[in-house]
């Protein structure tokens, strides 16, 4: 029977670990504050996702300004003003002039990471059963197996996040790069990048808090 228990308990953990291995996370790294920006919360803010595709570039817009509208803050995804193609650096400029945001929120996709990975081994029980012939009876019994540890490489989705303030010629005032292991699809790890994100404008009132 302890035998017989250890045979299942190491089974347990192995398909743990095979379920935490399969769960995309994502994180905020290198993030980056002006500690110099005094200025009032951040209402109105212009959306870039830069991207060749269409779709991503809409859905990543999307996402923020439905978020930071919960914040107080009118977000405008550029795509509502500029449908055909992403808007250049004096295009920028003009629209924030013409339609007086006072901030610009930037998400841009980066080359993705390859992080080797060890991943390592484990042993269990197997169970046999087999007739003896001298005794005329089948018995059961179980075997160790060890299945040996090995190198891997895990796949990481990376994006930099970039808020700029539009004011005295415009400055940068939060910096991150977002990672997400292995992702399974963009839709599922948005919202947890978006939420991230949003968390950390808040908690340096560069933005309002939820309403």
């Amino acid at each position: 029977m302890k035998i017989y228990g250890s045979f299942i308990l190491g089974g347990l953990l192995f398909c743990s670990v095979v379920l935490i291995a399969g769960c995309s996370t994502s994180e905020l790294v290198d993030i980056w504050s002006n500690s110099a920006f005094q200025s009032p919360p951040l209402n109105t803010l212009l959306v870039i996702s830069v991207g060749k595709k269409s779709a991503p570039r809409r859905s990543w817009e999307d996402a923020f300004s439905a978020e930071l509208a919960k914040h107080r803050v009118t977000a405008t995804p550029s795509y509502r003003l500029f449908p055909d193609a992403l808007p250049d650096t004096d295009q920028v400029v003009q629209i924030v002039r013409t339609k007086g945001f006072d901030g610009v929120l930037v998400i841009r996709w980066l080359p993705s990471e390859m992080i080797p990975q060890y991943s390592q081994g484990y042993g269990e029980y197997e169970q046999h059963v087999r007739y003896d012939l001298s005794t005329e009876r089948f018995i059961t019994y179980y075997r160790n197996i060890y299945y040996a540890g090995y190198m891997d490489s895990q796949k990481v989705d990376v994006r930099a996040i970039d808020v700029w303030a539009t004011k005295n010629e415009g400055q940068l005032i939060w910096s991150a790069t977002s990672k997400t292991a292995e992702p399974n699809s963009i839709s599922e790890v948005r919202p947890d990048i978006v939420d991230l994100v949003i968390s950390e404008l808040t908690n340096r009132h560069f933005i309002a808090s939820g309403r």
